[in-house]
């Protein structure tokens, strides 16, 4: 699910061939009477509608968990920036060499959200949490050789920065589940199969046929582009972090 186009081409294969199955089906059937073919477009219907439904709901699913990454990269850069100005109610030494730490941690977090390679996202994530526990240590020292009411403030908002990288990490976890992915392929599968073996069958257009795999296709193709944090066309830029990069004073 990670690689949307393969979503969409697997998915497109499948309902099609199921499609012609169908149909192969169909024509080598008895001719149905007036009832059974009521009754078949009766299921037909419902099983379409069912699988709109489930479209609908698993599309909803997606944008949702795509909007809580937006809404964490921006928790996360208000963090960030929040700790910077903050830091800067310590010694000179000590800010100085925090600030520094924090710079460094958020070119990683910008880094995070660029990336498509494995490798290079492994990096990041050793390099995070090594700046993590500098972060954390420096202010540590801190606040035991002078604990100030200031220093208290510093060292809550250190803790914020570094939740804000778990929440993110969490929700970028946070896919649809693959029972889900399951349950709306195993619908259309049949929705595809029900509409080739009911369809009037006339030679020469096998277009026909070719519609509702593609339209499925199409959304299975969205659903899992939003989902996919990384793969997908659809992604999350870091333009929140990337503009407080760029609103820090030069080195």
């Amino acid at each position: 699910m990670n690689v949307p186009v393969l979503v969409f081409l697997i998915s497109w294969s499948i309902l099609w061939l199921t499609s012609r199955l169908g149909v192969y089906v169909g024509r080598h059937r008895r001719n149905l009477e007036s009832g059974e073919r009521e009754d078949l477009n009766l299921i037909i219907t419902s099983v379409l509608t069912l699988l709109g439904l489930l479209i609908g709901f698993t599309f909803s699913m997606a944008t949702t968990r795509y909007d809580q990454r937006k809404n964490y990269e921006e928790e996360e850069a208000n963090a960030i920036g929040t700790e910077y100005l903050r830091l800067g109610l310590l010694s000179s030494a000590d800010t100085a060499k925090i600030q520094e730490l924090l710079r460094a941690y958020l070119d990683q977090r910008i880094r995070f959200y660029q990336t498509q390679n494995p490798a290079q996202l492994l990096q990041i994530n050793e390099q995070t949490s090594r700046l993590q526990n500098d972060l954390w240590l420096a202010v540590q020292t801190s606040a035991q050789s002078n604990p100030t009411p200031v220093v208290a403030l510093s060292v809550s908002g250190m803790n914020d920065v570094i939740n804000a990288q778990g929440y993110t990490q969490a929700a970028w976890w946070n896919r649809i589940p693959v029972a889900a992915w399951g349950l709306m392929f195993a619908i259309a599968i049949c929705c595809a199969y029900l509409v080739g073996y009911t369809a009037h069958h006339v030679q020469g257009k096998p277009y026909r046929y070719f519609i509702l795999p593609m339209i499925v296709a199409i959304a299975f193709f969205l659903i899992a582009d939003i989902d996919s944090p990384r793969g997908g066309v659809i992604r999350i830029h870091p333009q929140n972090l990337e503009t407080l990069a760029q609103s820090l004073p030069p080195r």
